[in-house]
């Protein structure tokens, strides 16, 4: 295990390499964030770059200390995982890889990828965050924790394998730039996979009607005293998401679409998976969506080509090969 705690300190620790063998144990290092040149194990540390929001980032570390996720279950998370890495390119990509979760979060995601990798760096901005993913990724041997923001990130450039970032960019000030920021971390020809809220440009207008409200509802609640904005989303997890979800898993159950019913996708998700939504979903300030076309083209500007997207939801999956 490694950690870098980015961009003022950095705090190693190697324990063991995927196939059991001993490096060695490194005492903490300082490195100022002004040490630009400053390498250590294939990860540069570079001067301090803004491309985040903190009190987003504040946020989503109280999320994930609140929903851990040690109450999803293996199916639930499979099921999850499913969903998002339907259209990765697991088959073309070697058991010794090395690659980035940009964004990790609560290490949901590690979880899945990381027995299936050579060495997978697990990257938040939230250092609370990364206490989690800590907590849930103690059996796994080949990950390292990395504290950065996207626009800080102390890998060399064109050194990974593969990356991902799902449901990160679109919370960060500018999405383009955060692209570009981990597509240049990536070898040619390597995979990013990629997870921005959609524009519902694929939806009906009152269905876009429903998102607006709702938007501004969001702008309040994000904007209340963090316990305010806990009790608000955890009713609106009871009395909006609880229903539709089941509707809609009523409606299914009987043969018909529910392509349309708001929260359809949640209908085989648990009340865990919903209570740990709504906050994420109303409790963030800094949130942007983006057309397929917008997505495609930040992807290709980025460096990126042969750009596909999932045609289920989650709206926009998307994956692109480093040109």
């Amino acid at each position: 295990m490694l950690v870098v705690d980015q961009p003022h300190s950095i705090s190693v620790w190697i324990g063991k390499t995927p196939g059991g063998i001993n490096r060695a144990v490194w005492p903490v290092a300082v490195v100022s964030s002004s040490a630009v040149q400053s390498q250590l194990g294939g990860l540069t540390v570079g001067r301090s770059s803004e491309n985040h929001d903190p009190k987003t980032v504040a946020g989503f570390g109280n999320e994930w200390q609140r929903f851990d996720q040690s109450r999803l279950t293996q199916t639930e998370l499979q099921m999850l995982f499913d969903r998002y890495f339907a259209i990765f390119p697991w088959d073309t990509l070697d058991p010794v890889a090395v690659g980035f979760d940009l964004g990790c979060g609560s290490g949901r995601w590690a979880r899945l990828v990381a027995p299936r990798v050579g060495r997978l760096l697990c990257v938040d901005a939230s250092s609370k965050a990364l206490e989690v993913a800590k907590r849930n990724l103690a059996d796994q041997d080949n990950c390292e924790f990395i504290h950065a923001s996207v626009g800080d990130l102390p890998i060399d450039d064109a050194s990974m394998d593969f990356g991902y970032a799902l449901g990160v960019l679109h919370h960060v000030p500018d999405t383009a730039a955060a692209m570009q920021a981990c597509v240049s971390k990536l070898r040619p020809g390597a995979p990013f996979l990629v997870y921005l809220y959609y524009a519902l440009e694929n939806r009906p207008r009152w269905f876009r009607l429903i998102w607006r409200t709702s938007n501004a509802a969001r702008q309040l609640i994000s904007k209340l005293p963090r316990r305010a904005r806990y009790v608000v989303t955890q009713v609106i997890a009871v009395l909006v998401y609880l229903p539709l979800a089941r509707l809609s898993k009523l409606v299914d159950k009987l043969g018909g679409r529910v392509n349309h019913i708001p929260l359809s996708s949640y209908k085989d998700a648990s009340f865990y998976t919903m209570r740990t939504d709504a906050l994420d979903r109303f409790g963030t300030p800094l949130e942007q969506r983006f057309t397929a076309a917008q997505v495609e083209t930040m992807m290709e500007d980025a460096g990126l080509e042969r750009v596909s997207f999932s045609s289920s939801v989650p709206y926009w999956c998307a994956v692109g090969y480093r040109r």
